[in-house]
This record gives structure tokens, sequence and C-alpha cells, in this order.
């Protein structure tokens, strides 16, 4: 099963499963309009990220990147691709910024436009941004196969945004993508059927373990960066558009920075909440920089002592460099994080930090292992099952 050839993964009981999927009407392929590219949907920078493995594994084979625009990001210049091994995307739909049901109709309405000028042999989606569910809404519509990866993933909190696009995602999708056997059994136990569910790992842990001798090589982000620091990174509207509770958590890394300094990339609005407040800032304890590209980002995280984050990407990355994750959320969709990773979910009161962290500085971080399948060949089992599927022809 964990063998990096394409066979080898694909046993018997996979391709009993997949000769299942291959009788529904939508993988016909001699159906009118059948396409044979497959279609890569990006919304934004750290689906990217996700794509790249994939599409090295399907090198040769008829594939287009189509970014949806869904938000602006300066930061996406040549050399981002070019960090990831990529190329630029074939179309941008520019669809840009708007209130959630504004940037899905528009997604929507400009997919159906390239997907009717362009069939595709299948539609392939990734996380659970906005363009992830308009993706997959069209696809549907449409009768175009529709592959979600990282499929399965669950918060239980229904006021996340991101939560209704997994929900909905996941059961329009014809083939569901998991990085956990956590996540395949949520999908079981929601009535998706067996079939259609695979387990094929962390395809994000595939970028990391390609670049990781590369990000092992950059110089230090900071000139004078401390051996010994703690990273922190918040953006989730829960704790940075409310003054109240980001006040605390500054309040809290104010305290926390007189015993280890703190290396604060801070997103643009985050930076104007913090100025409205008139917080004072440490700069000799604080380190409040730019927000940082990929390479240099994951390069803070392998040296930090540990990382304060709401992030559901960092959970992953920090399970897999085994560095321990204080988490500022009541919930995750990615509990392989907390049950077998470095993570700690400490809830939305920022005064939990402050012990979590007296254990790490005392030498008594929790230790975690790194989940079944994020191996760095996830890429290679979604290929293998492409192929099984008869997605893949040569460009």
């Amino acid at each position: 099963m964990m063998s990096n050839d394409l066979n080898g993964f694909v046993d018997e009981a996979i391709l009993k499963r997949i000769a299942t999927l291959r009788t529904r009407p939508v993988f016909d392929t001699s159906r009118p309009g059948h396409g044979k590219h497959l279609v890569h949907i990006v919304g934004a920078r750290p689906n990217f990220v996700k794509l790249a493995p994939l599409h090295h594994a399907l090198q040769g084979m008829a594939q287009q990147i189509v970014h949806t625009g869904q938000h602006y990001d300066h930061r996406m210049s040549e050399s981002f691709f070019q960090a990831l091994d990529i190329p630029e995307p074939d179309i941008n739909l520019s669809i840009g910024s708007g209130s959630h049901s504004v940037q899905t109709a528009r997604t929507m309405i400009a997919l159906q436009e390239h997907f009717e000028a362009a069939p595709p042999a299948a539609v392939i989606v990734y996380g659970d941004v906005n363009s992830t569910l308009a993706a997959s809404l069209v696809a549907a519509k449409m009768h175009i196969p529709c592959i979600h990866v990282e499929a399965g993933l669950r918060s239980g909190d229904r006021a996340m945004p991101e939560e209704v696009n997994r929900l909905v995602t996941d059961r329009l999708c014809d083939v569901l993508l998991t990085p956990s056997d956590d996540a395949s059994a949520t999908l079981i136990s929601e009535a998706a059927a067996p079939e259609t569910v695979f387990c094929v790992g962390n395809i994000m842990i595939d970028t990391l373990a390609r670049l990781l001798p590369r990000i092992a090589a950059l110089p230090p982000v900071l000139p004078d960066l401390p051996d010994r620091f703690v990273l922190a990174t918040l953006h989730r509207p829960s704790n940075v558009d409310r003054s109240d509770q980001l006040k605390r958590i500054l309040d809290v890394l104010e305290d926390l920075s007189r015993d280890v300094p703190i290396v604060f990339p801070v997103h643009p609005r985050t930076r104007m909440r913090i100025a409205d407040l008139g917080w004072s800032i440490p700069a000799d304890r604080i380190h409040m920089i730019e927000p940082q590209d990929y390479l240099s980002f994951v390069a803070l995280q392998r040296g930090a002592l540990a990382v304060i984050t709401d992030s559901g990407g960092i959970q992953e990355e920090t399970t897999w460099l085994s560095k321990p994750c204080l988490t500022l959320r009541d919930t995750t969709e990615r509990p392989v994080t907390v049950d077998v990773g470095t993570n700690l979910l400490l809830g939305d009161d920022p005064a939990a930090l402050r012990p979590a962290l007296d254990e790490i500085l005392a030498g008594r971080a929790k230790t975690g292992a790194i989940p079944e399948y994020w191996d760095g060949q996830t890429a290679l089992r979604i290929r293998a099952i492409l192929d099984a599927l008869g997605l893949c022809v040569p460009a």
C-alpha cells in the first residue's frame, strides 16, 4: 500500500471500488462533451501549495491550472511559482473580493463559461475556499467528475464559512481524497458511498518534504533572529477582528515575550487592528514583521521553539516538523494533529498560552508522531487513482 509504484498502491480492493465508481454515468468517457484534460481549480495562495505536488505527479498528462482570483495577493509573483516549481496559471478568472455569496456566484458563472468552451475530463478542487465550493457546484450541474483533495475535514463549527464549503463540497464530489483515517471515517458517518472515499495522505506534506532541503539552506529570515524564539501567527476573524479578544492576545504575547522573544509576521489587516488599539509594541521582544513567503515561513516554523497559531495548515506543518503547536481555537478540523501530532488545542482564552509555554520552556513539550501516509507520496497515490479511473490522458 505504501509503495511508490503506482500499481503497488492500487491494490485489488481499491480496484474493486474504482470499478464500482466507473459504472457511474459521470465517468462515462464516451458521453457527449467529455473532455480530455484535468482542470485544477485554485482560489487562494495556500491552494497552490496543495496543487504543486499533484501537478508534478501528472507531468506529461493533459492538465490546466485555473486560478479564480478569489483573493488578490501581491506575494503571488513569478518567484512564488518558481519556488513551488509550477507554471503560472493557464487561466486567471480575476473574480476579486466580495461577500461569500457574491464571490461564489461570480466564480460559478465564470467557471461554467470556461467549462462550456473547453470541457474537462474532470475537475480537481482543493481545501475549503469559496472557489472550491463554486467549482464543485458547477461540475455537479454539468455532470463533470469532481475530485476533492483534502476531503472529510470538519471543525463542527458552522459559523466558519469554510465549514459550510467543506460540507457541501464533500456532498457533491465524486471522489473524496482524505488526509487521514479520521477524515475518511467522518465521510462514511455522513453516508458518503464507501467506494468514493480514499485515504491518500496529506498533500501539503508532499510540498514540505520536497522543499525542506531548500528551506534548510535559506539565510536567516531576520538578521538578528534569536537562537530561541516563539513564532506567532493569527488571522481568524474571531481572534483579530474583535478588539477585546485581540487586546487580550497581545497582552499575553507581551507577557510571554519577557521569557522568550516572539517573531510575529502580521497580515496588513491585523496590523491595522493593532494600530487601532494603540498597542505599544515592545520591539526588542516582539518582532513584528511582514507576512512571509512559503519557504521563509516554514523556515521560521522549523527554527522556532513553539508556534502560536489559529491556522489549520500550520497545525499540520508543525506536526510533521515535530514542533509544539499552541492553537488558539475551540475546535479544529484537523483532530489528527491533536490525537497523533504535536498540536495543543487551547480554546479561545489566550491566558491558556502561559501554562502551555511554561511546560515547553521547562522541557516538557508535547511529543507527537507523524500520521500515517504523511510521507511525501500523497500525489503519487492520487495519480494512481486518477489513472485507474481513466482520467489521465497524455498531453
